[in-house]
């Protein structure tokens, strides 16, 4: 869970480097690749996001906060999502 949650705050960090080259650019060369990284990472945040809860059942929905979290976070938090699960399975089979 240590590594998840270093990941988490890396992820943060690259989203802030991200946010913070969108409100001051970088010099020419350079700003093209972070407009285009930015664009990238939303895509693939976005549908990492919607294939995970599209795959989810009914009852299993994630709330506003957990796409939110999923979109921050990406597969770090899908990791803590999925190791949840498998814990709460466990406690499911047991008599």
């Amino acid at each position: 869970m240590f590594l998840i949650n270093i990941g988490r705050i890396l992820m943060l960090a690259v989203w802030g480097f991200l946010i913070f080259s969108l409100v001051h650019p970088f010099p020419k060369p350079l700003n093209i690749f972070m407009h285009i990284a930015t664009f990238f990472m939303v895509v693939m945040h976005g549908l990492l996001m919607s294939l995970f809860n599209a795959g989810q059942p009914q009852d299993k929905k994630l709330t506003a906060a957990g796409k939110v979290r999923v979109f921050l976070f990406g597969v770090f938090e899908l990791i803590a999502l999925l190791r949840r699960q498998q814990a709460e399975l466990k406690d499911q089979d047991k008599p």
